[in-house]
């Protein structure tokens, strides 16, 4: 791919994402006020063997899916490419990942992340939580004869 190329898919990308209508930092509240809500009391640790998946709420934020029905709310501290990493690691002893123990690793040339607290995440109530970020309220439109009379 050309450089010329390369600009012109950057620009395109940053366009379409501009095109949102609703602010990214609104969206990333709302997504940050969904996971607190389902979160449960701290722990000191959880087992993990693999990652499911995981999705970053900020650059101190992060939600782990151990499975697809267990989740977990990570608070690290600033953490420096979060946002922006397409990968994760988390380090783990004998497949416990620990409060003050245990990091995040977001890639080479970026230190790891100190995992300062756990929460285990209800998904059950944190599906009902965004549907009910989803809804909408509408109203039937007018016909255009009766919006012309009024």
């Amino acid at each position: 791919m050309s450089r010329k190329a390369s600009w012109m898919a950057v620009a395109l990308a940053a366009t379409l994402g501009a095109c949102s209508s609703v602010p990214y930092a609104q969206r990333m509240a709302q997504r940050q006020a969904a996971y607190a809500a389902a979160a449960g009391a701290p722990v000191r640790s959880f087992h993990y063997f693999d990652l499911y998946s995981w999705e970053p709420l900020g650059d101190s934020q992060l939600a782990v899916y151990a499975q697809p029905n267990r989740a977990w709310l990570l608070d690290v501290g600033p953490c420096p490419n979060l946002e922006f990493a397409n990968a994760i690691g988390l380090t783990s002893f004998t497949g416990e990942v620990s409060v003050n123990f245990d990091k995040v690793l977001t890639g080479r040339g970026f230190p790891p992340c100190f995992i300062s607290r756990i929460r285990p995440v209800d998904v059950a109530k944190l599906k009902l939580e965004q549907q009910a970020q989803r809804k909408i309220e509408s109203e039937p439109r007018q016909p255009a004869a009766d919006a012309a009379q009024k």
